[in-house]
């Protein structure tokens, strides 16, 4: 059974830092494309960053320079240090796996950025 579990999720000031982990079980995740979106209140779920399973990453522009995704092969988790936080960050943020394989999801954790 494949489990993608979030946490690090909390309230922050605007101008502070967070970092999000993505704890694997039951997939390899330098096997998969892993990948972090998020989703605000009345809005579609987006992407924000993904690591193939090659280690290239890619940040969409809202994010760049503020956020960085980052995998731990040996721990078998994917890392979303996030800074510079600002208010239009504040969302549900959740993990996501995929490959030829299937795609996963996790459960999600709340990021709130107080202006």
């Amino acid at each position: 059974q494949v489990q993608l579990v979030e946490s690090g999720g909390g309230l922050v000031q605007s101008g502070g830092s967070l970092r999000l982990s993505c704890a694997a079980s039951g997939i390899i995740v330098s096997d998969y494309s892993m990948g972090w979106y998020r989703q605000a209140p009345g809005k579609q779920r987006e992407l924000v960053a993904v690591i193939g399973s090659g280690g290239t990453a890619a940040h969409t522009n809202a994010v760049k320079g503020r956020f960085t995704i980052s995998r731990d092969n040996a721990k078998n988790t994917v890392y979303l240090q996030m800074n510079s936080l600002k208010p239009e960050d504040t969302a549900v943020y959740f993990c996501y796996a995929e490959n030829y394989n299937g795609a996963h999801w996790g459960q999600g954790t709340q990021v709130t950025v107080s202006s």
